[in-house]
């Protein structure tokens, strides 16, 4: 019901002071600079170290979304027993660790497992004290080598599926009917009890006639 003519409108709710309750963004370019000067320091600070830690490849959860591959929190332990690093010394060469993530394939534990080991490929440790080598460090380890200031760059995930090359349906597939299948599947599950008491119930009285 709309309103008509010079009449009062009724309910009128004018005065909320809205002005005191705008949200404004006018530091948007300022914190823009902030967070630029506050990366350029986080580099500083690391070194010669990546600026990021090595994440691992792990699925997206959901049946919309498990054919992709995208970067996880840490590595689990048997990920990193296949690659020969020990759980304590991981976080302390850039390889977080996820103690409750579990591996639910021989593939994607392939796939870190690989990360793993192009990591420790690439991987340089300096010795704490200089000319004082000790076990784990890089031998001869120079700051003049070319370094990776981020991981992720360095080691991208890898794609999640591959594409199929579009071909000929095949006569096979033209004769098979999907969904008779898939209901035939459907009632052998659903009448496993029913069909297995009757065979029994024809067996014991097979049984009863021959007594």
């Amino acid at each position: 019901m709309g309103f008509a003519h010079n009449n009062v409108l009724h309910r009128n709710h004018f005065r909320k002071d809205w002005q005191s309750r705008v949200k404004t963004w006018f530091d948007q370019p300022g914190k823009k600079h902030s967070r630029r000067v506050a990366r350029q320091a986080k580099a500083a600070k690391a070194g010669l170290r990546p600026v990021e830690l090595l994440r691992p490849a792990v699925r997206a959860p959901t049946l919309r979304y498990n054919t992709k591959l995208r970067a996880g929190r840490g590595f689990t332990k048997a990920e990193l027993k296949a690659a020969g690093i020990r759980t304590k010394e991981a976080l302390s060469i850039g390889i977080p660790v996820d103690h409750r993530r579990k591996n639910r394939s021989e593939e994607g534990l392939k796939v870190n497992k690989e990360r793993l080991e192009a990591y420790k490929a690439r991987l340089i440790v300096f010795p704490k004290k200089a000319g004082k080598v000790k076990k784990g460090d890089t031998e001869g380890a120079s700051t003049t080598a070319p370094t990776a200031r981020s991981a992720l760059v360095a080691f991208p995930i890898p794609a999640g599926t591959t594409a199929e090359a579009p071909r000929a349906i095949t006569s096979e597939e033209k004769s098979f009917e999907a969904f008779r299948t898939l209901r035939v599947a459907r009632s052998d599950a659903r009448l496993v009890g029913v069909r297995a008491a009757r065979a029994q119930k024809k067996k014991e009285e097979e049984e009863n006639k021959k007594k």
